[in-house]
């Protein structure tokens, strides 16, 4: 049983109605048998649908401005890293979502969610302001969207988000993390899946960098993009695995 370090924040426990219940210290508790597969695609840039038994969530919606068109998504659960409309536009998600833009510990539709601040620039916040990491218990996966993170990470920081097994990470420089600072927090965090992300695909606006850049710096010669990434946490190496996927856009 894997549970979320101890938070700085005050946990919000959500019910399925979206209301909320009570303000306490949850811990997940897993189900070990009968495990449906947790699923994560990519749309492209920072955002990602996640999805398990319980909800489904879409973390950092872009608006049309970024140049990938419309998300044509419905979810559960909406998460915002950063204040930018290429990560906080959830009135592009269909449905009525729970919003979830801050740090603290969520429970949301039986779904378990943390929140770590950090900024978007390598100068306290004072560029582009700041950034929330997500830890998601998506079933038996730890996945962490670091979103539009600009720095790497502190030891207090690395702390609260524990154990990961799928990470989720900006790679293209630019507004975010270079490969090379991108490969400093992996080192840190040491996932056994990452999945790269927030680099230039050939048709949104900005200056990030393409893939190739991360995958040297990863000493990544050959890989396989993949429509998504589905597993077990039992069935993950102790190594950690790029994960390439295509953007569905």
């Amino acid at each position: 049983m894997r549970l979320f370090p101890a938070c700085w924040y005050n946990s919000l426990v959500i019910s399925g109605e979206g209301k909320p219940d009570a303000c306490l210290f949850t811990s997940p508790k897993l189900e070990s048998e009968n495990k449906i597969l947790a699923e994560i695609i990519w749309l492209g840039h920072a955002c990602f649908r996640l999805k398990g038994k319980e909800a489904t969530i879409i973390a950092d919606p872009y608006d049309k401005s970024l140049g990938l068109g419309s998300i044509n998504q419905r979810a559960d659960i909406v998460t915002v890293s950063h204040d930018n409309p290429h990560h906080n536009a959830v009135s592009a998600v269909k449905g009525e979502p729970f919003v979830i833009n801050g740090p603290g510990e969520y429970e949301v539709k039986g779904l378990f969610i943390t929140g770590v601040w950090s900024f978007a620039d390598s100068a306290a916040g004072k560029e582009r302001g700041r950034n929330t990491i997500f830890l998601f218990q998506l079933d038996d996966l730890v996945v962490c969207h670091l979103g539009s993170l600009g720095h790497t990470l502190n030891a207090s920081q690395v702390e609260a988000l524990g154990n990961v097994d799928v990470l989720l990470v900006p790679v293209g420089g630019h507004t975010t993390l270079t490969p090379a600072v991108a490969a400093e927090v992996i080192s840190l965090i040491e996932p056994r899946v990452v999945v790269p992300m927030h680099y230039s695909v050939g048709g949104e606006a900005g200056e990030a960098s393409p893939l190739e850049s991360f995958t040297k710096e990863m000493g990544l010669k050959e890989w396989t993009p993949q429509d998504k990434f589905s597993a077990k946490a039992s069935e993950l190496d102790e190594t950690t695995k790029v994960v390439v996927l295509e953007p569905r856009t």
